[in-house]
């Protein structure tokens, strides 16, 4: 099938569930190849039906995985022209009384230090290839302020739009755009505790209920996002982080918690 991505080699990681499921098929769909990454062991059945998606485990806050990855696609189809750094970790919504250091250091390895390692080997690959690409990196609304996610997930989220921002600089005069594409509540791995409490109290239509189209999102919403940053269509957008959240974070809403920790305030 012809269509954007016609003749494009794409990776993306967390590919495997949610967002990074459906983009990988959105990527597909359009025309390209995609390789297609996850840790877990799931990512192996979940595109036997798709010639046009091979898939590969991998730990995305790996160096050494993030290199193969990285020469796979080159490998397989011939070289790299967008990367969608998609794989993270959530970390609970432990308060700051709670969480360890070591939370902190596993949440940041694969939410931050992950999309810096895609970049990183990413770009060199574009670069020796003399071709201009696109690197996409999931971010959230969680990194813009607080209110939408723990102290360790929205530091590494606010981390990546600053790397976003960062490497599209370090970048200056390669051809190669990096941006971040920044979720609300997306109905995914992450948050399906959530959504499945919702639903056994029979309170579904209370899900996103404090942005302005009162609904949580799905991840195909955030897959057309990550669609344009990657195509010709968004040609001139660089260093961005494009918010997909319902206007949740026209304000960010939230009640202060009454415990953290062992301490009440």
């Amino acid at each position: 099938m012809s269509g954007r991505f016609t003749g494009k080699s794409i990776l993306v990681t967390g590919a495997g569930s949610g967002i990074g499921l459906a983009t990988a098929e959105l990527f597909a769909r359009e025309g390209a190849s995609v390789l297609a990454v996850d840790l877990d062991e799931k990512i192996e059945g979940a595109f036997r039906e798709n010639p046009s998606i091979t898939v590969m485990r991998g730990d995305a806050g790996s160096e050494a995985d993030v290199t193969a990855m990285i020469a796979a696609a080159v490998d397989r189809h011939g070289g790299l022209d967008v990367i969608c750094a998609n794989a993270g970790i959530s970390g609970g919504m432990k308060g700051l009384f709670d969480q360890t250091a070591e939370d902190w250091e596993t949440l940041l390895r694969v939410d931050l230090i992950g999309p810096f390692l895609a970049i990183k080997h990413g770009a060199k690959a574009m670069l020796a290839a003399e071709r201009p690409g696109a690197i996409i990196c999931t971010a959230s609304v969680a990194g813009l302020r607080a209110g939408a996610g723990g102290p360790a997930y929205s530091a590494a989220k606010a981390g990546v739009i600053n790397l976003v921002q960062t490497a599209a600089q370090q970048l200056t005069g390669s051809g190669i755009r990096v941006n971040a594409v920044c979720p609300g509540l997306i109905e995914t791995g992450m948050t399906q505790a959530l959504y499945d409490l919702a639903r056994a109290k029979n309170r579904e239509n209370m899900i996103g209920q404090l942005n302005p189209l009162q609904r949580g999102g799905d991840p195909v919403e955030i897959a057309n996002a990550i669609g344009f940053l990657a195509s010709d269509e968004a040609s001139y957008v660089n260093g961005h982080a494009l918010v997909v959240d319902g206007g949740l974070s026209t304000s960010h809403p939230f009640a202060k918690p009454r415990v953290l920790g062992e301490t009440t305030f």
